[in-house]
């Protein structure tokens, strides 16, 4: 599908057809980013977005075990020297 760049105040743009909206799903804020003289409009991401369905999934698999065993002296220091 081809568009015309128009002008919007003093920046220019282009109007997108809601059909190509509601097959992309964009949804009212995006990401623009610039990649080989393309334009790449995305939905817009946030941190940590879907981080609670991530922990979920982590939990079921058994993926949330710690890892890092602590060794009986390893906190030495801390008792020794750490002022509180």
């Amino acid at each position: 599908m081809r568009a015309n760049i128009i002008r919007i105040g003093n920046s220019q743009g282009i109007r997108l057809p809601k059909v190509i909206l509601e097959q992309s799903r964009l949804g009212k804020e995006v990401d623009l980013e610039v990649e080989d003289e393309k334009i790449i409009i995305r939905r817009a991401s946030y941190p940590r977005e879907d981080w609670e369905n991530q922990f979920r999934l982590m939990a079921e698999n058994g993926d949330d075990q710690v890892l890092d065993t602590v060794q009986p002296d390893a906190s030495r220091w801390d008792e020794d020297e750490w002022v509180w």
